[in-house]
């Protein structure tokens, strides 16, 4: 059971980055009304004549279709092992719940046109369920739980530092996915200055909403160097928790740079999509760091009773 739950959540992982990256193709190609106001069918029809858009929100449907499957292979798998992974109770929870949100507000918005708060909501709720699926992930593909000493390694400073890393890149995603649906992504139309300035005029359309994305995730930037400084200081003892948050310091500098490639490249499909991206590794990287300033408490494994067919060792 869990050799088969460690597969399902590999699978449901990639699937999830690939549903996510595909809402963000659907957004950037403006295919949200390619299947019309039908839902859950295409046009009314289960397999609909082509367009290109309606390929796109087709195939985001299909794959969003196929994930849910492999949640349901995965919930059925792992869930028999949530004794052996305390984690998995909330975590398992947590994926259900953000899937079947974000699957209703995608319905809904295809239903009756939402503002762009909403959409950039559904977004943020997108992030979340990967980030969860990931974290199942980790717990089956772990070998052995963090001990309490290495716990006791992380100061509690530390701690919050990565909890409300993690909670302010929510508020990042959320502004930028804001920007996106309210078709602001070129008000600041140079990087990394908006508009040659670092405070630019605010009487233009769209320009508060660029220019707070930009200054929340400078503050991103910020918050991720300091958890990678802090971390090196106890690394011998976390080498765990360095690691994690090395690759988080990676992930947002290169998501930065994608966000230049985004205005340099005037909205390009390819610099878009490479922005999601990165921001869903951010986020889990950042998701992964902070559940691992947290105490596991696991119970040892049962002692696996001998084979029928073994013999004893001789006495001495």
């Amino acid at each position: 059971m869990k050799r088969a739950a460690k597969w399902f959540a590999v699978a449901a992982t990639v699937g999830m980055f690939i549903v996510l990256l595909m809402g963000a193709t659907v957004t950037n190609t403006g295919s949200s009304e390619g299947c019309g106001r039908s839902w859950p069918l295409c046009h009314g029809q289960f397999i609909p004549e082509y367009a290109f858009e309606t390929l796109v929100e087709f195939s985001h449907r299909f794959v969003t279709g196929v994930e849910g499957l492999l949640i349901l292979g995965l919930v059925i798998t792992a869930f028999p092992l949530r004794r052996r992974y305390p984690e998995l109770k909330l975590l398992l929870a947590l994926v259900v719940f953000t899937l079947f949100l974000q699957s209703g507000m995608g319905a809904w918005a295809v239903l009756y046109p939402q503002t762009p708060p909403v959409l950039a909501t559904h977004f943020g709720i997108s992030l979340v369920c990967f980030a969860s699926v990931f974290l199942v992930m980790r717990v089956l593909w772990e070998e052995e739980a963090i001990s309490d000493a290495a716990t006791h390694a992380v100061p509690t400073g530390y701690r919050w530092l990565a909890w409300g890393t993690l909670l302010w890149t929510i508020v990042v995603a959320y502004i930028g996915a804001l920007m996106r649906h309210s078709g602001a992504e070129l008000a600041c139309s140079t990087w990394p200055l908006c508009n040659g300035a670092v405070i630019p005029d605010f009487s233009s359309p769209g320009i508060a909403v660029a220019w707070g994305h930009r200054l929340v995730a400078l503050v991103a930037l910020g918050l991720v160097l300091w958890l990678a400084l802090w971390a090196r200081q106890f690394r011998e003892a976390r080498p765990d928790l360095y690691r994690t948050n090395v690759w988080a310091l990676l992930f947002i500098v290169a998501q930065a740079l994608a966000g230049g490639f985004v205005i340099v490249s005037r909205l390009s499909l390819a610099s878009t999509l490479l922005h999601a991206a990165l921001m869903a590794l951010l986020f889990a990287a950042l998701a992964d760091a902070a559940r691992r300033t947290l105490p596991q408490h696991r119970p040892a494994a049962e002692p696996s009773s001998p084979s029928p067919l073994s013999v004893p060792a001789p006495a001495h």
